[in-house]
Parts: structure tokens; C-alpha cells; sequence
């Protein structure tokens, strides 16, 4: 008698801005894997549109060290990595105690997935699915954090209040800082951030608030902002973070932007100011931090700051699997007012 199968759907961009749900069978589930039923998953809308859009890089896997995302960065592929559900079969050698438990994976958007029980993350009681979903993004915000390292009284600018922006946001509110400005093209977004804690929140094309900040952080002694995180996605935003800045201000790049690039101006007084550049990116540990971090302790910290977080203002859109496609068309024109899309498992398809 053959092995039981499970139908699932699953999302697969063929092309740019081509889309398309499948429905595979998978088997049941080998040696210390378990099939997944998912419940949510949450959509990366500044990665992601990097996929839609056909901006990947080539020859780069689509992770540094995600095992369902080792695959090179080519059409046909499946992408997401924020996925929760419930273990519904175990395959042989897996603990009992996985059956039936809500857990978190870093899985492409699908209905149902097979994996190692090793790359499960148990998903505590106290945490609802909407929290456990944006375990990915607290992770780098925090790693974020721990890149900055902002110090008491500091001015801090954050360029880009998607998602991550917002929880970086969060973070950066609880600091004693002298100022915490953040910059969004978004209203929705920006009204969010003053939510969070931020002492300000601009809208990069409005010239004369920019100009305003630009004049102000220039007056200040030392003059410009002590540390500044580009969050964006946007390229072209670095030279704003630079206009920004001062003499030894620090700048983390949290941005991935793919193929996207755009020029750096750094021969004016950039040249001179001693800038410290970081690029910061979750998938490791400032080799500094080593001797007291790991990935189980930041895991632990997602945790704890997860259960502070009310998600219900930062997820906007919710929709079934099969309403990618629209979803996806949405993003790419710039929906105004999203932060956080999730496709649900409980809804239907419109």
C-alpha cells in the first residue's frame, strides 16, 4: 500500500510579477521530519517585492542560513519565511510531544509543509499566532539594536517604518534618548511609529520638514544625529541618512536591496566626518556579542518582547492564500495603508 499523501498549496513566483498556487503532494512524512498543517503565514513585503519584482541578485541563495531557502535566488521558486501552524503527523524517530503542538518555521507560504523537526520553534503558551508570526522581524530588530547600540541621550533617526522600522521603533522608545525621529512615506505608517514611542515622524517628500530636521540636527553640538538605521529598502535613501549624519555618527544598513543600487554621495563633508558604516543582517551575531549571545538566548529575548507587543494595529491586510496574486499587485503600487500582510488559512478565497 503506498504512503498516505496530503494535497497542499503552495505559492510559487514563476517570473516577475507572475504568480501562481500550486497543489503538490506531499508525502507522508520520513525519518525525523513532520508535516506542518499552517495556520498563518506572514508576507516580507520589502524582500518579497524584491522577488515579485524580479530584483534578486543572481547566483545568492535566497538565505545564508535558512534550510528552506538554500536554493539560488531563479525563477521557478517559492519564497516566505514566517510561517505557523500545528504539527498533524509525525514521521518516525520524532518526540510524541511535537504531535499537535502550534509551532513557528521559517517556511515558504504554503497550507502545508514537511521539515525537520529540528527546524521547529516551539511557540510558548503565552503567545498568540499573530505574535509568533513577527518572530522573524523582532529578531532583526533586535539584532538591529545590538549593532546600534544606542547610548543614553543620543539623537537617533530611523529611515523606513515598514514592519522591522516599527518594531526597531518599539525598541529604540524604551532607550533614555534625547530624541528618536523616524521618516516614512506612509501615513499609516508614520501615525504607527508616534504609537510606538517615536518624538517624531516625517514624510521624506515633504522638503520643508527634511530641511527642517537637516537644519536642526546641523545646529546641534556635535552637529548631526549620533546613530542612524537605514530600513527602508530604498538605495537611494543612504544619501538622506548621510545628509543626516555628523562627524563619527554611526549608520547600520538593515536594508536588503537585492540588485537595486544607487550612488553613494560621500565627497562632501561625508568625506571628512568619519562615518562608521555597519551593514547588519540577523542571520548572524556581531562577533563581539559572541561571548554572551547565541541564537537560543536572542530567541528567548524575541519571546519576551513579543509578549509586549499589541499586533493588532500593525497587521492591516489579512487574506486566503489563493488572493496572493491580488495582494501581491497591491504592494507592488504601493498600498498606502499597509504594515503587516498574513495569509490566513480560516478565510476564503474572495
Amino acid at each position: 500500500m503506498s504512503a498516505p499523501t496530503t494535497l497542499a498549496r503552495q505559492l510559487w513566483f514563476l517570473g516577475p510579477r507572475q504568480l501562481e498556487i500550486r497543489q503538490i503532494a506531499l508525502p507522508a512524512p520520513g525519518p525525523g521530519d513532520v508535516l506542518v498543517t499552517v495556520e498563518s503565514s506572514a508576507l516580507s513585503a520589502g524582500t518579497e517585492l524584491l522577488v515579485y519584482r524580479g530584483e534578486l541578485p543572481e547566483n545568492l541563495s535566497l538565505d545564508a542560513s535558512l534550510a528552506a531557502l538554500q536554493q539560488q535566488a531563479a525563477y521557478p521558486l517559492s519564497y516566505g519565511y514566517s510561517s505557523v501552524g500545528r504539527v498533524a503527523t509525525l514521521g518516525p524517530g520524532v518526540d510524541a510531544d511535537w504531535l499537535g503542538r502550534r509551532v513557528f518555521a521559517f517556511q515558504p507560504h504554503a497550507s502545508h509543509f514537511l521539515c525537520s523537526a529540528t527546524e521547529l520553534v516551539a511557540v510558548p503558551d503565552d503567545i498568540t499566532g499573530d505574535q509568533a508570526l513577527l518572530l522573524p522581524n523582532m529578531e532583526t530588530a533586535i539584532n538591529l539594536l545590538h549593532d546600534g547600540n544606542p547610548r543614553l541621550g543620543e539623537r537617533v533617526v530611523v529611515l523606513g517604518q515598514g514592519i522591522v522600522g516599527l518594531l526597531l521603533t518599539a525598541l529604540l522608545a524604551r532607550h533614555p534618548l534625547q530624541e528618536l525621529v523616524v521618516v516614512d512615506a506612509q501615513p499609516a505608517r508614520r501615525r504607527q511609529a508616534l504609537r510606538l514611542g517615536a518624538s517624531q515622524a516625517l514624510d521624506p517628500a515633504d522638503a520643508a520638514a527634511m530641511q527642517g530636521l537637516r537644519t536642526r540636527l546641523q545646529a546641534t553640538e556635535p552637529a548631526g544625529a549620533d546613530l542612524l538605521f537605514e530600513v527602508s529598502g530604498s538605495p537611494a535613501v543612504l544619501n538622506d541618512a548621510v545628509a543626516l549624519s555628523g562627524y563619527a555618527s554611526r549608520l547600520v544598513i538593515g536594508s536588503w536591496y537585492g540588485s537595486k543600487a544607487a550612488p553613494l554621495q560621500l565627497g562632501g563633508a561625508a568625506h571628512r566626518n568619519r562615518l562608521r558604516i555597519l551593514t547588519s543582517q540577523v542571520s548572524s551575531i556581531d562577533p563581539q556579542l559572541l561571548g554572551r549571545w547565541n541564537k537560543a538566548r536572542r530567541f528567548a529575548e524575541v519571546w519576551a518582547q513579543l509578549r509586549t507587543l499589541e499586533t493588532a494595529p500593525l497587521i492591516t491586510h489579512r487574506v486566503a492564500l489563493q488572493d496572493a496574486p491580488a495582494l501581491y499587485r497591491q504592494l507592488d503600487l504601493g498600498a498606502a495603508d499597509l504594515v503587516q500582510a498574513v495569509f490566513d488559512a480560516a478565510l476564503t478565497p474572495s
